[in-house]
């Protein structure tokens, strides 16, 4: 399976560089139970990779990803995101580098009151995008992923799996340089896991970016992609 040119025309493929999009430096940070959730974190991200997030349930997976994506401040520490310091940025200047960052969720997080084209349509249509542009790139992404006869039902019509692949069109329509993705898999069954698995490589094969949070050991023995370990807020070797 390939992305048609026109869901790639406005994002080069780009082959795993040295440019560090995501820089991390000592990050720690709780939440009001006064407990850390993440423990002096420094980390790196490099342009083009494919990594795993492993760790136990409350390792800090989502914690880690929610900083990336510039969702919640750390108490100490800096993050660094396609080379700026963010952490003493002002509220309104964070939303244009949030959009360069895509998430998808284990518990799809889609609009049920929208239908579908409008759920993957919703992130393109904040971004002030025409109405025939946001009909042209959410049509393209409904195809990718195999679910253009739905696109004006409702959520509350399809499977698990389908709502997923409506979830990662909509984290990918706006083109974002990485993809975070916060157990995406982990409401599905094992054949299920691994096709959604390979959707994430043909997105990787264009050149996006990649960071994928499992506790998944056997969907991780199954890939051969760096693994980035969380073990009680901390990394670990």
């Amino acid at each position: 399976m390939h992305l048609s040119e026109k869901i790639i025309e406005e994002a080069q493929s780009a082959p795993v560089s040295q440019e560090q999009i995501v820089r991390l430096e000592n990050i720690s940070m709780g939440y009001l139970t006064g407990q850390e959730v993440l423990k002096n974190v420094t980390l790196s991200i490099a342009r083009g990779g494919f990594h795993f997030l492993s760790g136990r349930s409350g390792a800090g997976k989502s914690s880690l990803l929610n900083v990336i994506a510039l969702a919640v401040r750390p108490q100490h520490g800096k993050v660094e995101l396609f080379g700026t310091e963010t952490t003493g940025l002002t509220r309104h200047k964070l939303p244009e580098l949030r959009r360069r960052v895509g998430m998808v969720f284990q518990e799809y997080r889609l609009i049920d009151h929208l239908t579908i084209e409008e759920n993957v349509g919703l992130p393109l249509k904040i971004a002030g995008e025409s109405k025939q542009r946001i009909a042209e790139k959410v049509a393209e992404l409904l195809a990718w992923v195999g679910l253009s006869a739905y696109h004006k039902a409702r959520p509350e019509v399809l499977s698990g799996g389908q709502k997923q692949r409506v979830a990662i069109a909509r984290a990918v329509v706006t083109r974002p340089d990485i993809l975070l993705a916060d157990e995406p898999s982990g409401n599905l069954d094992a054949s299920l896991r691994i096709k959604f698995m390979h959707l994430f490589e043909t997105l990787h094969g264009d050149g996006m970016t990649i960071l994928f949070a499992t506790h998944d050991e056997t969907l991780i023995s199954m890939f051969r992609y760096p693994v980035i370990r969380l073990k009680d807020g901390r990394l670990v070797k």
